[in-house]
């Protein structure tokens, strides 16, 4: 059952560490870190994507900063509660890491695949250069009743497909994780830019398995 669970959620991310280890969380005596990655695409711009590696895997006193670091996981998220309300903060939780020479030019250094279930009405949407958008929240179920909560992001006819999937609906999603940055209004004279992170999305379908409520 678990090892079921766990194919439901797999990613794959290959960069440069661009940032020294901070301490997340402990569990059971078992210490965890964050870390950035910095992933190129391949329009030469790239992404900063969060890592969350356990100090069982990697020494996390020591500097990596400059180094490629392949890591295979999943995408995980959880509320964080701030400015009276919650806020759903999503990282790359590690299961293996290694380092690498070099990146090569076939090398996917940024892949996802989810197999969840829509939780919200998807959103369509046009920019005002008429490009086609909808967004779409995945509940991706996780061992021990627990579930991750994925916003992901569809363009063109995949847009046009999106929008009339129904909560509820089982769905398979392939693409890559990207960071965007933002500006949040806190008050009427104070904004703070933020970094959203998402599943651009290259390929979905819709799987026969549906049911009607989100656990």
């Amino acid at each position: 059952m678990t090892d079921k669970v766990i194919e439901n959620n797999q990613v794959t991310v290959m960069g440069e560490v661009v940032s020294d280890f901070s301490y997340s969380h402990e569990i059971y005596g078992e210490g965890f870190y964050m870390v950035d990655l910095r992933c190129t695409r391949l329009s030469d711009s790239f992404d900063i994507i969060p890592v969350m590696v356990s100090e069982r895997l990697l020494d996390v006193t020591a500097s990596y900063i400059g180094m490629l670091l392949c890591v295979n996981g999943q995408f995980r998220s959880y509320n964080r509660h701030e400015e009276r309300k919650n806020r759903l903060v999503l990282s790359v939780f590690a299961r293996e890491v290694k380092f690498i020479e070099e990146m090569e030019e076939s090398s996917k250094t940024n892949q996802i695949y989810l197999d969840g279930y829509i939780c919200k009405e998807p959103v369509y949407r046009k920019t005002p250069l008429g490009r086609e958008i909808a967004d779409l929240l995945l509940a991706v179920n996780r061992p021990y009743g627990k579930s991750d909560y994925i916003p992901c992001i569809c363009w063109g006819r995949n847009a046009r497909y999106a929008e009339h999937f129904k909560v509820g609906e089982r769905c398979a999603i392939w693409g890559r994780i990207q960071s965007r940055e933002y500006m949040k209004k806190l008050d009427e004279e104070n904004v703070e830019k933020r970094v959203a992170f998402e599943v651009s999305v290259s390929k979905l379908e819709l799987l026969e398995e549906a049911r009607e409520s989100i656990v």
